[in-house]
């Protein structure tokens, strides 16, 4: 380990002195908020990124390990949904004063939970919209808006998003969802790095192989 120290997801501040990117999981006070060990944000704050969260919903956020998640970016959660199946969108019920009461879940567009896998980078001010799921090692750009879901080691842009390429062939692709380095222990993912960050994909490739 570098400097003798263990890699810690307990920690808030994982770079000395710098309070502008946070692991997300010990800052989390909403159970229906879920992030694994080592996901971090470039901010101090991840809660205020999630929006329209209400609990009467049940929607979860859940963010695997070691996602990157870049400032700006917004999870846009279930509350946000109007009544689309009748004459007038406004929410009535919501506010004060009218004679409504609120929606059966049936007639309000729900989409459930919002899933991220494992590794996803999500690029500076990227939106996901409620109810997406993005696969493990995805690439979301920087500005995109999620609506449809994203499948493992793709890359995606743009308003709409679109998919721009599959990040590795589909060997490869199976290969790293069946190793599944984010689950190993902190002293394995450790002595992984030099095969994780090498961009020779063949070796990666066979190192990845001889250990399965």
């Amino acid at each position: 380990m570098r400097n003798e120290r263990m890699p810690d997801p307990s920690v808030i501040h994982p770079v000395a002195g710098y309070d502008k990117e946070i692991y997300v999981k010990p800052t989390i006070t909403n159970p229906n908020i879920i992030v694994g060990d080592f996901t971090y944000i470039a901010d101090s704050d991840f809660e205020s990124h999630v929006t329209h969260h209400y609990e009467w919903n049940g929607d979860r956020l859940i963010i695997g390990k070691f996602c990157q998640i870049a400032a700006g970016v917004e999870f846009v959660m279930n509350g946000t949904n109007h009544q689309m199946n009748a004459v007038s969108t406004f929410p009535f019920y919501t506010l004060e004063g009218w004679s409504m009461n609120p929606p059966v879940p049936a007639d309000l567009p729900l989409k459930g939970d919002t899933i991220i896998g494992n590794d996803v980078w999500i690029g500076q001010n990227a939106v996901i919209l409620p109810g997406v799921h993005i696969g493990d090692g995805a690439i979301i750009g920087a500005n995109s808006v999620v609506g449809k879901d994203v499948d493992p080691y793709t890359i995606v842009v743009g308003n709409p998003m679109r998919v721009l390429r599959k990040r590795f062939d589909d060997d490869l692709i199976d290969l790293m969802l069946r190793f599944k380095w984010w689950d190993k222990s902190i002293e394995e993912i450790d002595n992984l790095i030099p095969i994780l960050t090498c961009s020779d994909l063949e070796k990666v490739r066979e190192e990845i192989e001889e250990r399965l």
